[in-house]
């Protein structure tokens, strides 16, 4: 039995039941939150002094790409439905080799361990079987909670992409589930599928319906472009195909031309959405997703997408997300003629996004997303005391304003500690970088892509 105690931090524990403490102790056994409140003792436990700290929920990112990590940089200019499928789906992915993916999910995985991220759903396009397990690999090796996604191969995107009639390769799949993932606590599985905008209806429902069978989650790209406008004119076929197969164990990312109509149908049953907000800003997939989800009684989940255009910091995406949604709400009442008196959503709001409501869209919220006994001590600590921090009037809208990753000073992953004193603890970080950077380079070398 070990035994971990985060002494006399302020903490936010963001379950309405266990409330917040100005100062308090986190008790934690074998990875385990055993016990939130003051002066709580256990002999012989690892003390990690939280004084001046915020102690919050690890943030969950229901949406990212990893294996992008060592091609960062190259996409901050280029549009969706313009470079990004021709450079990136259509030329750099063929060229990743397994061992591409395990360096760029790795250091992928550093930046969110880094940044705060304690679980990501890492949205894979593994080559080949081998592609796939190095992915994992890194997953494993990093020290980070993951949904490792098994998506369509990248090395054919007329076959794989477009009106597609080819599933997903359930084979290497299975195996990977049965030989890789299966006895792995920090470690699960999801199918990436491509819905009916990019394969045809009758692969769309077998890739689901192969989900359905492993009784994993199936996250879907749909509704990120009006794509292709001559089969959908002006009107965007909402789930079309799916329709009567949707659940809560479909996880839906972007959804930006939904209506409200195929948005309510979704939340009524349980369907999550995930919103990449400075992505879909940036590349032209349409306006987030978040208002009809909440106007739909459901809400949305916060992921970063593209690591190759924009960083893996979920607190820029809360708070981008947030913002964006606030000045909609605010033009919507300047259009009235009326004066802005109220915000609509608030900090704490985008905070649960990113935590709890990423935990659910994962059907994991039984396990991380709070800090609550009984749940996984996935923790993130915030130097409340720096110079650009303090005074702290408001731990929430400390976090989610002022804070950036140069306060997190600990991160704990299943009780254990994978960042302290502001340093990611893996020896990993030095070992593998010149390899990583070299992966990168050759990558975009033989890709041909000039920046």
């Amino acid at each position: 039995m070990t035994q971990t105690i985060v002494r006399n931090g302020t903490v936010v524990s963001l379950d309405p039941d266990v409330g917040e403490f100005d100062e308090a102790d986190v008790l934690i056994e074998d990875g385990e939150i055993i016990e939130v409140g003051t002066g709580l003792s256990a002999s012989n436990a690892e003390e990690i002094d939280a004084s001046g700290k915020i102690v919050v929920p690890g943030f969950v990112d229901s949406h990212i790409h990893l294996a992008q990590t060592q091609v960062r940089g190259i996409a901050g200019d280029w549009s969706l439905m313009g470079e990004y499928f021709d450079h990136m789906l259509g030329n750099i992915t063929g060229l990743y080799r397994p061992e591409d993916m395990y360096l760029g999910g790795l250091f992928g995985a550093f930046e969110k361990l880094h940044t705060g991220t304690t679980t990501a759903l890492d949205w894979s396009y593994p080559n080949t079987l081998e592609h796939g397990e190095r992915a994992v690999d890194a997953l494993q090796d990093s020290g980070l909670r993951a949904v490792y996604t098994y998506g369509p191969p990248g090395d054919d995107s007329a076959k794989w992409w477009y009106e597609s009639d080819v599933g997903l390769p359930e084979e290497n799949i299975r195996e990977l589930r049965e030989e890789t993932i299966r006895d792995d606590d920090l470690l699960s599985l999801a199918l990436g599928l491509r819905g009916p905008d990019f394969c045809t209806d009758e692969t769309a429902r077998a890739d689901l319906e192969l989900a359905r069978d492993l009784g994993v989650l199936s996250t879907i790209h749909m509704g990120a472009a009006l794509w292709p406008s001559s089969e959908y004119g002006d009107d965007y076929q909402g789930f079309g195909c799916l329709e009567d197969m949707l659940g809560p164990d479909v996880n839906v990312a972007h959804g930006n031309h939904f209506s409200q109509e195929d948005i309510d149908h979704a939340v009524e049953h349980g369907v999550s959405f995930s919103s990449t907000p400075e992505v879909e800003i940036q590349m032209g997939h349409g306006i987030p997703v978040t208002e009809k989800v909440l106007e739909a009684g459901g809400r949305p989940t916060w992921g970063v997408d593209v690591c190759s255009n924009v960083s893996g910091d979920m607190g820029s995406q809360m708070r981008i997300g947030m913002q964006l949604q606030r000045m909609f709400d605010n033009q919507a009442v300047l259009e009235c003629d009326e004066e802005v008196t109220e915000v609509s959503i608030s900090a704490r709001d985008t905070l649960e996004m990113a935590t709890i409501e990423g935990a659910k869209a994962l059907g994991m919220d039984d396990e991380i997303g709070t800090i609550t006994p009984g749940k996984r001590a996935d923790l993130v600590l915030f130097d409340a005391s720096d110079f650009m921090t303090a005074p702290s009037h408001s731990p929430v809208q400390t976090v989610v304003f002022q804070a950036d990753p140069s306060q997190i000073d600990t991160v704990l992953v299943d009780g254990e500690v994978v960042k302290r004193d502001g340093e990611l603890t893996n020896p990993k970080v030095h070992e593998e970088f010149d390899r990583f950077v070299a992966s990168g380079e050759r990558l975009l070398d033989e890709a041909g892509i000039d920046v």
